[in-house]
């Protein structure tokens, strides 16, 4: 009924199917609902007209009212509100008046609407063919003037027909409908004027030879006509057939423009679907909160099924997260008429908890009152755990910049307290008291020089060597170190991997890591246990890297270190990658270990992933990239006992003044001539005065104003065979790749010994390498 509010009575005293029928109207905007009671003897109809429709609650057998009210309007059809589904109640309902049943079930009430207006079809196409046959003519002009006028007035279109299918008569709506006039069409064969779709023109001809049979056609019937502009209008109509004496003489036919309305439906179709097929959870209640609709996203994320759902409250999916307080809030939000948006925590079906976003807005009825409620929520439970794990990441990277600045300041402090020691005891004799101590002085110097090389191994702010390792034969020629570390009563199991890919690492740092992970085990296995290292050859897809924070898709060697040990709790796990961070008594560790590990994986490009649970042991999953080269197996030279020793020229430049003062020293002591410059400036100015008598430019490679690589650059143009020799707190980008040393690159790490200050000066000159390749 396009463009027409259809006034609907329900009579009903249950405050259930008020309800029910209630919260379905807002789905149909063209009903207009009143409540009347059963009780209500004599109801006057909807604002004191009569109806368009009558909705009478029969549930529970009381027929009462609908024998009472059936036939009180006339072209009111009365549709009978059902709870039962019994055949034999269904016909006695019919028999009492009622023109239809609709049930009092979701699936029923969803097609309030149309039951509705094809009732409301069927009573107008019934009523017209009574008044056209009590009035005894059926040419137009024969017509009495009342029901010229009903005729003429009647908001659908009314064609009569006779038995060869020529138009006796249609009302001014043929004009409004199909762009004809009456007279453009009164007369003539409907067949011949292709009013008729083809494709819907079988079904039609035999639905009205069905009227012409003498049967009232029950339910209405959608065809296509075609407008006089030649584009098809989507109608529905209702036939019977026409008798004037007891004699049968033609059709009379309503028919009703359901274009808007099929347009809605299709829009209703679409809407239906999106919500059925959306990720989202979306929840309709009624006024009162309880559950009317729960789409399969519903069922999907809480476990609940929709029979479970429908009829209990919210509440179910409580967690206990939240207080009273703050539901509410929440209720007082809704009620008043505005939108809710938050989060919650929930519980699903099978106990476990899960975080959602969501948006709960009020549903207004025709006449302004809240009817419903609608909540339209998401999982983001998976978001939430990458966004703790983002933070995680930001604040171990913000840990590692500031570990990385403390490590290169402390080496150079280092480099001054362990070289003026070892000068100190080597210009006492050996038996002098004072020795002893100089040489505690150089322990602690070194073990402090161990703490700051995990803690540039954290900030991935070391020197690599990387070459193509296997590690199972890498973690074969551990396994006896990592045994004698763990003690007896921990079973240690290796499990290797036919075809194992090789990696690109650097072997040292790779043993590091799995020393550090077995010590880790080992501390949680008190009391014994086993220690499991497996290998195997894995990828990495799209899903896992978006379930996880820095990891790129592809292709990577697996090794996975497992204990069975305490396990840990979601705290401890949260931290246990921190620099300094322990869980161990004071004086059992430095709480260095773990975040050396997780340094290094992430400078190979690796990631370290840990998973754990009280009781249930500990599994530290690494993964570095694979390469398609062949494995190697270096061996480390050992270095010669014999200081070496030199007469050449050494540009100097280091900004600290204790170093350069120490190497200064140092080199002169080793024979070498040391022109020393404490900035890339004054370095250049030395070197414009004795380029052609330097041999080795020694540059510290972070200084202020110009790094160490770009001084050498440009001394590099007056003199092209500059050989240099470069030191470092940690690994620049200034003369490394992500901390992999380019070829032919020379570096002394601070904090350095005398000695190996000499060997690596001498290495600078007399290596047989190609000019450094240090073009910007």
């Amino acid at each position: 009924m396009a463009g027409t509010r259809l006034k609907v009575l329900l009579v009903s005293d249950l405050e259930a199917t008020i309800g029910r029928v209630s919260s379905a109207v807002p789905d149909w905007p063209d009903i207009a609902l009143q409540t009347v009671a059963e009780s209500c003897s004599a109801p006057d109809g909807c604002d004191g007209g009569p109806p368009d429709a009558v909705l009478v609650d029969v549930t529970g057998g009381r027929t009462d009212a609908l024998r009472r009210l059936a036939g009180r309007w006339p072209g009111a059809p009365v549709i009978a509100l059902s709870g039962s589904d019994d055949p034999g109640f269904a016909g006695d309902c019919l028999s009492l008046g009622a023109q239809d049943i609709l049930p009092l079930t979701p699936r029923g009430l969803a097609r309030l609407g149309p039951v509705i207006e094809q009732a409301i079809l069927r009573s107008q196409a019934a009523e017209c063919a009574v008044v056209a046959e009590s009035s005894g003519l059926t040419p137009v002009a024969g017509h009495p003037e009342e029901f010229r006028t009903l005729f003429e007035a009647a908001p659908a279109l009314i064609v009569q027909i006779d038995l060869d299918g020529r138009l006796l008569a249609v009302n001014r709506q043929c004009h409004s409908l199909l762009g004809y006039r009456p007279e453009e069409v009164v007369g003539r064969r409907f067949q011949d004027l292709g009013i008729i779709a083809p494709e819907d023109a079988p079904t039609t001809l035999r639905l009205l030879a069905e009227a012409v049979d003498g049967r009232f056609l029950h339910d209405p019937f959608q065809l296509r006509l075609i407008h006089a502009d030649g584009h098809p209008v989507e109608v529905e109509a209702a036939a019977s057939g026409l008798h004037c004496a007891g004699r049968l003489t033609g059709i009379l036919a309503v028919v009703h423009d359901i274009g808007a309305r099929k347009q809605a439906e299709a829009e209703r179709a679409r809407l239906q679907a999106a919500i059925e097929q959306s990720d989202e959870c979306v929840v309709i209640t009624d006024a009162q909160g309880v559950i009317q609709y729960v789409n399969p996203a519903f069922e999907r994320i809480t476990g609940h099924s929709r029979e479970e759902a429908i009829g209990a409250k919210p509440s179910v999916l409580k967690s206990g997260y939240h207080d009273e307080a703050f539901y509410c809030q929440l209720w007082r939000t809704i009620t008043s008429g505005r939108t809710w948006h938050g989060q919650f925590v929930n519980r699903r079906k099978d106990g476990t908890l899960y975080q959602e976003v969501a948006n709960i807005s009020p549903i207004r009825d025709a006449d302004g009152q809240i009817a419903s409620f609608v909540a339209v929520k998401r999982d983001i439970s998976q978001e939430v755990a990458l966004e703790a794990q983002l933070r995680q990441a930001q604040k171990l990277e913000a840990v590692g910049e500031l570990a990385g600045g403390i490590a290169h300041d402390f080496n150079n402090l280092l480099t001054g307290i362990g070289g003026y020691a070892q000068i100190a005891a080597d210009q006492l004799p050996p038996d002098h008291p004072v020795v002893g101590e100089l040489r505690e002085i150089s322990g602690f110097v070194d073990r402090a020089a161990a703490m700051t090389r995990q803690l540039l191994a954290f900030s991935r702010k070391q020197t690599l060597e990387p070459v193509p390792l296997n590690l199972d034969n890498l973690i074969g020629g551990v396994a006896k170190m990592i045994q004698r570390m763990i003690g007896e009563d921990i079973q240690l199991e290796v499990r290797g991997t036919e075809g194992l890919a090789s990696v690109q690492a650097d072997r040292s740092q790779i043993e590091q890591v799995l020393l550090n992970l077995a010590v880790n085990a080992r501390d949680a296995m008190a009391g014994g246990g086993r220690l499991i290292i497996e290998t195997a050859n894995t990828s990495l897809d799209d899903e896992y890297a978006r379930a996880h924070v820095g990891v790129t898709p592809g292709d990577y060697v697996m090794i996975a270190v497992s204990d069975t040990g305490c396990g840990m709790d979601a705290a401890t796990r949260a931290r246990i990658f921190e620099p300094f961070f322990t869980t161990k008594p004071v004086g059992r560790g430095t709480g260095l270990g773990l975040s050396t590990a997780y340094g290094i994986i992430r400078q190979h490009g690796g990631n370290i992933w840990v998973y754990s649970e009280v009781g249930r042991g500990t599994t530290f999953r690494v993964y570095l990239p694979m390469v398609a080269a062949q494995a190697t197996d270096l061996q480390l030279k050992p270095e010669s006992g014999e200081v070496p020793r030199g007469n050449e020229n050494i540009l100097l430049v280091e900004d600290e003044e204790a170093v350069r003062a120490l190497v200064q020293r140092l080199l002169t002591h080793h024979g070498y001539t040391v022109l020393a410059a404490d900035t890339p400036e004054e370095a250049m100015e030395l070197f414009r005065c004795y380029y052609d008598r330097i041999d080795l430019l020694l540059t510290d490679v972070v200084m202020p104003g110009m790094n160490g690589k770009q001084l050498y650059n440009l001394l590099c143009r007056e003199l092209p065979d500059l050989k240099v020799l470069y030191m470092s707190g940690y690994t620049d980008r200034a003369i490394a790749c992500h901390g992999e040393l380019d070829a032919g690159i020379v570096l002394l790490q601070k904090p350095f010994s005398p000695d190996g200050l000499a060997r690596k000066v001498r290495e600078a000159l007399d290596g047989d390498r190609q000019r450094q390749a240090m073009s910007a």
